[in-house]
Parts: C-alpha cells; structure tokens; sequence
C-alpha cells in the first residue's frame, strides 16, 4: 500500500503560469514596418505604441499575420494529461517540453471535476451543450475517479518496487493524471489556439472546447492582454481571429 509520500492527491485546478517572455505591441509595429520604411522601421522600437494602434487594428481586421510573430513567450503548464493530448494538436508557432514518465517517478496527483464542471452533455455532435450535473452525479464522479486512481497508482507503485522499468510501469496510469510542460509561442499561434480553445459571444467563429483546456486558455489569455494590451484588444474587436 502507499504511505503518505505516495499517498494520491486530488485537484480540481489547472494552472499556466508565465515564465519568460519577450512581447510588446511595439513588436508588431516594427515588424510591419519594415515593408514601407526599411531600416528606419528601427524607430517603431522606441515608440509609444499608442499612437500606432489603428496599424494594429488594421493588421487584425485586414489578417496580414506575420507581424504578430516577432515575440515570444513561455508558460509553464500544471494540468490532466488529457488536456496535453489537446494541447499538442496545435503544432504551428508552438514548442513543447513535457514531464517524462520514462525518466522520473511520476507523482500521485490528479484531476476530479469541482462541482462548478457541468457533467451532462446534452444534443448531438456540433449542437450539443453542457449542464449543470446533480449533486449526486457529482458525487459518483468524484468516488468514481478516486477509486481508480488509487487502484492504478498502487499497481504503479507494486511495479516499481518489483523492479520493473518506470517506462512500462507508466502505462497502467490514467490520462487523469498530472502532468507538466513549458509551452512557447507567439501571439499569432496564441491567438489561433485562443479561438479554438475559448468560447465567446463575440467570437466570429463559434468553438466548443473542452472545459479543461479552456480553463488553461483562459490563464494564458489573462497573462498575454497585460503583455500586449493593444494586441489583444484588436483581437477581441475583429471577432477572436487570429490575423
């Protein structure tokens, strides 16, 4: 049995947290410069990158992208693997580094829904929606997932200690499980994954993610607008597109 070192823990949260970064407006500014103005787009570098919003506008409304890409910032992710199966589906603009079951022990820590994670899906695929579940659901879900977490993490555990390699004991693990990464990007491959990994009103175009990645789209997005404020207002002006 596990002791307290390896006894389960289980959490509702996810987390993203900004680690690095190099992006401002005033990246964009330059960066679309360059095709008018040349070597003298250097002075877009020490610019008040308010008196050059409506550029910025103008490059979201008209979709000319590659001005958002001279940035770069990393955020380190606490989340379910399930949620980095997602998440490594955006390829584009996007680099990843990733915890390795091969390489460490894997620690007991897992996602159960809180109570405000709607349960029941109603409708057919491309019109349905999510609902409130009963307390009872929630109670089933909650023991539910408890239970098989502790089964799969004591089966990992007997297998590690007989000696067997971290590797191939790992695969009796649930996608429930936490993991982490440092994901880097640009605000032109954010700003995609933002559009299809948050719903909004004003989106142009509707999206229906999952609750969980929308949960670490939404830390990214807070982190991203106190970047680049300009940016991220344009973005929400022209429905949510990325350029």
């Amino acid at each position: 049995m596990s002791d307290d070192t390896t006894a389960p823990q289980f959490r509702s949260d996810i987390t993203a947290e900004l680690v690095r970064s190099a992006a401002a407006d005033s990246d964009v500014i330059w960066a679309a410069r360059v095709s008018t103005a040349g070597e003298q787009s250097l002075e877009a570098l020490e610019q008040d990158p308010e008196k050059s919003k409506g550029l910025i506008n103008f490059l979201m409304r008209d979709r000319h992208g590659t001005p958002f890409e001279h940035n770069s910032m990393t955020f380190f992710i606490s989340a379910p693997i399930f949620v980095f199966r997602e998440f490594h589906r955006h390829r584009s603009g996007w680099s990843y580094n990733e915890e390795s079951g091969r390489y460490r022990e894997l620690q007991p820590v897992f996602y159960v829904p809180g109570e405000e994670r709607r349960l029941v899906q109603q409708g057919r695929p491309g019109r349905y929606e999510f609902v409130e579940g009963t307390p009872e659901q929630h109670a089933t879900v909650t023991s539910s997932m408890e239970a098989a977490y502790r089964e799969a993490y004591g089966r990992y555990q007997e297998m590690l200690e007989a000696g067997v390699a971290r590797e191939v004991a790992r695969a009796v693990l649930p996608v429930g499980l936490y993991s982490s990464m440092y994901a880097t990007c640009n605000a032109r491959s954010l700003m995609h994954f933002l559009s299809l990994r948050t719903k909004r009103e004003n989106s142009a175009v509707p999206s229906f993610p999952q609750r969980e990645i929308e949960m670490v789209a939404e830390r990214m997005e807070e982190q991203w607008a106190e970047l680049m404020p300009l940016t991220h207002a344009a973005f929400e002006k022209h429905g949510r597109t990325a350029p």
